[in-house]
């Protein structure tokens, strides 16, 4: 959390959160006590226009997600959106981005990367897509649940082979860890050690020749 986004979250009118539990939290942390309502996947067609009429008659209002930045792979594109379109201006208050974390501490180039949010989650699709990213020279970065991290590591060494991999995993938070390695290294370290938390994984999918 920074300065500027405490200070954001104290003085607006309303708080929409992805989970109110778990921003309820963060705000008792930092002495928040403006009021919050949610806005995730399933409610957000129908919240945002309550919002935008609320936003039309003065009132200010802040979106946070549960574990990164709003609208990239979370919920709130749609807000953003309707909120442009009725004039209403918009702009974002930088905090923590797991994709850009995960680049800066990998210790890859990062003048060039593809973000591609979450993998296919069916064993086909995903390997359609690795197939798909095979002749890529571009660094590619993805988010991943920590129960599937072995089996799309599984899929990349099945369909790339071995290339750099790098797995970061609760990026800013108290047990962080970063683990580089090819792409049987880095399945054998979490094959052993099953992963917890927010997972950002990073590889360079051309194959080897």
């Amino acid at each position: 959390m920074t300065f500027r986004a405490v200070e954001t979250l104290k003085t607006v009118t309303l708080i929409a959160a992805e989970d109110t539990r778990r921003t309820k939290i963060l705000c008792q942390k930092y002495g928040i006590a403006t009021p919050l309502t949610s806005l995730h996947e399933h409610n957000e067609g129908k919240k945002a226009p309550e919002l935008v009429q609320r936003l039309k008659a003065g009132e200010s209002v802040a979106l946070v997600t549960d574990a990164g930045m709003p609208v990239v792979s979370d919920p709130g594109a749609f807000l953003v959106e309707q909120a442009a379109a009725a004039g209403i201006p918009v702009t974002a208050v930088p905090g923590a981005n797991a994709a850009v974390t995960a680049l800066a501490l990998s210790g890859f180039r990062g003048e060039k990367f593809r973000f591609e949010g979450f993998p296919p989650k069916k064993s086909a699709a995903m390997e359609r897509w690795l197939e798909g990213l095979s002749s890529e020279e571009t660094l590619v970065i993805c988010y991943e649940s920590p129960y599937r991290v072995v089996k799309t590591l599984e899929a990349i060494r099945k369909v790339l082979g071995e290339v750099p991999v790098v797995v970061a995993r609760e990026l800013t938070k108290l047990y962080e860890e970063v683990t580089r390695g090819s792409t049987s290294q880095v399945l054998k370290r979490y094959t052993e050690r099953p992963a917890k938390g927010e997972v950002t994984l990073i590889f360079l999918p051309k194959k080897e020749p």
